[in-house]
């Protein structure tokens, strides 16, 4: 039970660091060569590799979207028991957004994170098709900002 209580307490962590827009903080505990995967069934759907180049799309994500405030609303845990060293966490989540144009939404989602040896290693991000809203202004963000 001890290992659910810490890799909730860690995946709360992260979405509060979106929400303040640390990077440091929100990749502090990913492996170098971690993979993070964007579903939305859009052009700009597909798998970022390597820390650096992550580090490179949500900066000019948060570049776009200048306020946002997630919210994780449930969070599952695969492995109850472990301390830390590998685990498969999913959370649920919403988030409130502003584009730097003014324009304003909420979304939800559902993130599926893999840790092992203590380091996120994949990231999966499942956005479903009826915000168009989010999912548009996400799409213009990743095509005006240079993205490794």
């Amino acid at each position: 039970m001890i290992g659910a209580i810490n890799a909730k307490k860690k995946a709360r962590s992260w979405f509060d660091s979106l929400s303040r827009q640390d990077l440091d903080a929100f990749l502090a505990g990913w492996a170098e060569d971690a993979t993070f995967v964007y579903y939305t069934g859009s052009s700009i759907s597909g798998e970022i590799e390597g820390k650096e180049a992550i580090r490179k799309w949500f900066q000019g994500l948060m570049e776009q979207f200048p306020l946002t405030s997630f919210t994780a609303k449930n969070i599952f845990v695969e492995n109850l028991f472990t301390l830390g060293s590998t685990n498969t966490i999913a959370i649920v989540w919403d988030v409130k957004w502003q584009y730097k144009g003014g324009q304003e939404g909420v979304s939800s989602g559902i993130t599926i994170v893999h840790v092992k040896k203590g380091k996120v290693v994949l990231m999966r991000e499942y956005i479903p098709k009826p915000v168009e809203s989010w999912h548009s202004h996400v799409q213009r963000c990743i095509s005006q900002s240079p993205v490794g």
